[in-house]
């Protein structure tokens, strides 16, 4: 008689080529609407899966993790972020967290440079006068931007993403600077052309671009707080690609309506969805809704990854891409 399959629960829609992949292996159970679980559909699933596949819209604490079955050993997060899975009471509980990193390092270092330019070059405002049918043509001084070409760029957070974003902003001409837990080995350094701050003060007051590409853990909640952003230059901006609350955003939305910040790129959000408004009324800012990763072949490698994480650890090994406390 053959083995029983392992019984796996996903919480959202994935690419129809991750479901039937994961359904031909697996005793799959696919989320039928394109809507997040609510807390008690996730409970529901963790006291009936042996594997529980949840994305960066489930946050998945300890209580809920406290009311899973002992049947649940695998919590296969389709994504790199894992802030939103209280790793340390899962492995109390002997489940195991496995996440997707190394996929969308370079879609999210691409969006972090498309960020750059829209808000440096005012890409957005240029938009909105074409369809708003009031251009009258070209004029010397209109919607004047930045060159990126020589600019100062300050990067918070040196991991596979930072460094991608560092590759791409050296070719722009612009000059990579950074600021990390560790500094880099000096052959990285020199590949990339990035000088390195130990102080993150100095480094923020000294930059014409702050992007943030660092993980949010209790280290990083509010790195970039109210006093911080008040050290940035008049005329800097500010690009989040990595996670919302890096950033205090009330302090960056006041900073921004008073011109005491040229600009800001956010991809990320504080609180998710849940945007501070006066946010949304700034010319100044360009808004988009989570789309770093928003590429089909990054999306279809992340299904990958969960796969192969799953299937190891069916196998009886450990899944390739383990989250461990000591890693955050």
């Amino acid at each position: 008689m053959p083995a029983q399959r392992l019984s796996v629960v996903v919480t959202r829609q994935l690419p129809e080529a991750v479901e039937k992949r994961m359904s031909e292996l697996f005793d799959t159970e696919l989320r039928s609407a394109d809507t997040p679980m609510t807390r008690d559909e996730i409970v529901l699933a963790m006291q009936r899966a042996d594997v529980l596949v949840p994305t960066v819209t489930d946050n998945i604490d300890a209580g809920m993790i406290g009311q899973a079955s002992d049947r649940l050993k695998l919590i296969a997060n389709y994504g790199a972020g894992i802030d939103h899975v209280d790793i340390q009471t899962a492995r109390q509980r002997g489940i195991l967290v496995s996440n997707t990193s190394d996929v969308v390092t370079d879609d999210t270092a691409d969006m972090t440079m498309a960020l750059i330019l829209a808000v440096t070059r005012r890409i957005p405002e240029g938009l909105a006068l074409m369809q708003s049918g009031e251009w009258s043509g070209w004029a010397p001084n209109a919607l004047l931007g930045a060159r990126a070409g020589g600019r100062r760029l300050g990067i918070l957070g040196m991991g596979r993403i930072g460094q991608a974003v560092a590759r791409r902003a050296k070719a722009f001409g612009m000059q990579v600077h950074y600021h990390n837990r560790q500094k880099l080995r000096p052959e990285i350094e020199d590949d990339l052309g990035a000088t390195y701050w130990d102080s993150l003060d100095q480094m923020v007051s000294r930059m014409d671009i702050i992007s943030v590409n660092c993980p949010h853990t209790p280290s990083t909640f509010h790195l970039m707080n109210a006093r911080r952003l008040k050290l940035m230059k008049p005329t800097a901006v500010i690009v989040n690609t990595s996670r919302g609350e890096v950033v205090d955003e009330n302090a960056l939305t006041r900073l921004l309506r008073s011109g005491d910040i040229a600009g800001a790129g956010l991809d990320v959000f504080e609180r998710g969805p849940d945007i501070n408004p006066r946010l949304r009324q700034l010319n100044n800012v360009v808004l988009l809704p989570h789309m770093g990763s928003a590429t089909y072949e990054g999306r279809v490698e992340m299904g990958e990854k969960v796969i192969i994480n799953i299937k190891t650890f069916e196998d009886g090994h450990r899944p390739p891409d383990q989250v461990v406390p000591a890693m955050l």
